[in-house]
């Protein structure tokens, strides 16, 4: 179905709109009318749905995958070799010689995955993820390959993976964001990692910033304190922008605008108690590291994330950075694991015990990895060409390693996985075909998968 502005009647306004189009249509199918602009009807995939909800844990800059998931014995006994095959025609810096990591790896769990040394918590949990050795994409620099990972490409504007997702399938509840980004990356692709780009700009990502108790949603306290008052300014505001549908037609930035007062207005009474993460108990607080350094900070971050999710947040993102190292790669890829570990392994821990890990899809990963050749005497260059990610969750098979990389980690060689078939295969997880979500812009649809990516059905459970 495609539901083009010019082919229905303009109602006076929004709630006219939702009386005129009736309960027989479905929730997706009513979204696209409301956008106008042409927008194309977005429909749920031929599948069930296996998830509900997804938490994106970014570690932005690129960890090395050789020094994480990916243990490569070639690197020790080639050391100080130079590569013995061709490096790739664009590389972001130059690098010398093989160099071995020096952190040692063990197998794990009855999957006997192996994990580095500098990972000892999500280590504890390796049966429960579902690791992808061979992920690759198109760009060696963060900017472009940030954004590649979270809206589909890295020339354009496009809206993020957590816009579509908002726009498919909503909030599950009414009185918070559907996609919210909590302390994002400013640099690299900046607000275009959580934009709605084309989509209505309901769709975007709520941004929350800082640590403790400053970690909240920006000018959600009001400084109208009676919330009667409150309610009749924001009727009143409405009153005018109703008038002006009345008088112009339909116009999608001011129906995103009238909503976003509307579900403003309703956030102020329950994301408050949402951020609050002192009430958690304090065995929970512990498990997670939010009690002390160095894990407290990110340790704050999932566990906001997990309160989100569990109230019906339909996406939430948490970025743990810089994970940059062309040089001192010893010291920083110690001192990031430290902060990160322990927080990852009991997020997903807790969304278990909570029962909630079957219906969450949680997926770890960076903009790319690290060369296997070395930059300088102790760093890594960006590898777009061959990294690992891990999902855990929602559907996606646990204990498993799918895919691998060369015999020294630099290129995805075995069953590799794009960013294109990343997409594809969450929107299937979520009871979504990639191929149907669309939305109607400047002349043609277009998808978060673009015109390419395919479900990787081996991951799934």
């Amino acid at each position: 179905m495609n539901l083009c502005q010019d082919r229905l009647p303009v109602p006076a306004t929004r709630r006219a709109m939702l009386q005129q189009a009736g309960a027989g249509f479905g929730a997706l199918a009513l979204n696209a009318m409301l956008t106008g602009n042409g927008a194309a009807a977005s429909k749920p995939g031929p599948t069930t749905a296996r998830a509900k909800r997804v938490i994106f844990v970014f570690m932005h800059g690129g960890p090395s995958s050789v020094d994480l998931f990916d243990p490569k014995p070639l690197l020790k006994r080639d050391s100080g070799k130079p590569l013995p095959f061709k490096e790739p025609r664009i590389v972001s810096h130059k690098t010398g010689n093989l160099l071995p990591s020096p952190w040692k790896f063990a197998q794990h769990g009855e999957s006997g995955a192996q994990v580095s040394e500098l990972l000892p918590n999500i280590a504890s949990i390796a049966d429960d993820l579902c690791f992808i050795r061979s992920m690759h994409c198109s760009n060696s620099r963060h900017g472009g390959a940030l954004l590649e990972l979270h809206t589909g490409s890295d020339t354009f504007t496009r809206p993020a993976m957590g816009a579509w997702i908002n726009y498919g399938l909503g909030s599950e509840n009414d009185n918070l964001p559907g996609f919210i980004t909590i302390n994002p990356s400013g640099s690299h692709g900046g607000a275009g990692a959580w934009s709605p780009a084309f989509l209505p700009a309901k769709y975007g990502g709520t941004r929350i910033s800082g640590s403790g108790a400053n970690m909240k949603i920006p000018f959600i306290d009001s400084p109208i304190t009676k919330r009667e008052k409150q309610l009749q300014e924001i009727d009143l505001i409405k009153a005018f922008n109703r008038d002006h549908l009345a008088t112009h037609g339909t116009d999608p930035e001011l129906e995103s605008r009238i909503a976003s007062y509307e579900l403003a207005f309703r956030m102020q009474m329950e994301v408050p108690g949402i951020q609050d993460i002192s009430n958690e108990p304090a065995h929970i607080m512990k498990m997670y590291g939010a009690d002390q350094a160095p894990t407290k900070s990110f340790a704050e971050q999932c566990l906001m994330a997990r309160r989100f999710s569990e109230a019906g947040v339909r996406f939430v993102q948490i970025t743990h950075r810089y994970w940059d190292s062309h040089s001192n790669l010893r010291k920083e890829h110690k001192k990031l694991s430290a902060e990160m570990d322990q927080p990852v392994a009991a997020l997903i821990t807790d969304l278990k015990q909570r029962g909630l890990l079957e219906d969450t899809i949680v997926l770890w990963g960076s903009e790319f990895g690290r060369t296997p050749t070395a930059q300088g005497n102790d760093g890594r260059d960006h590898n777009p060409h061959g990294f690992t990610m891990f999902m855990a969750g929602g559907g996606t098979k646990p204990g498993i390693q799918y895919g691998s990389t060369d015999d020294y980690g630099y290129y995805a060689q075995d069953k590799p996985v794009h960013f294109h078939d990343l997409h594809a295969t969450i929107l299937h997880l979520l009871g979504i075909d990639h191929e149907q979500l669309t939305y109607r812009y400047a002349g043609r649809d277009f998808r978060l998968t673009d015109v390419h990516g395919r479900v990787v059905n081996d991951i799934i459970s």
